[in-house]
């Protein structure tokens, strides 16, 4: 009988990465990585990074257009609060009271309230009340 050769594979798929500017996949060992602040951002579990967005580049110099991409985005306050309170409601049990909200997103009831404006505000026409 005729016998096979056994290809040699790899036990796990080379890990890539994504560059956020040019779409270009490339191994992770290659990736250049940054914090830029972003109020739409919030982290799921570790809120010391809300406000901040991970991005990934290909190479030093789309890091720096990716980044000057978001240092031109205004950081408005409200829409990151708008964010924490959205994680609030989609984690755990319901919200029910004012001050229940404020113990899971460290807001004071001001802020949540110009948050809930800022939110009601950027509705998509076919969501307004």
């Amino acid at each position: 009988m005729w016998k096979r050769k056994k290809r040699a594979r790899s036990a796990e798929p080379l890990p890539l990465e994504l560059c956020d500017l040019c779409a270009r996949t490339f191994p992770a060992d290659e990736a250049v990585r940054e914090y830029v602040p972003d109020s739409s951002a919030v982290h799921p579990t570790r809120d010391w990074f809300d406000g901040l967005r991970p991005v990934t580049a290909c190479c030093e110099a789309h890091l720096a257009a990716v980044r000057d991409r978001y240092r031109l985005r205004p950081f408005v306050q409200e829409e990151l609060w708008a964010a924490k309170i959205d994680r609030a409601l989609a984690t755990g049990t319901h919200v029910l009271t004012m001050v229940q909200l404020g113990c899971r997103t460290g807001l004071h009831e001001p802020e949540i309230r110009r948050a809930i404006a800022w939110h009601n505000d950027h509705l998509p026409p076919d969501l307004e009340p």
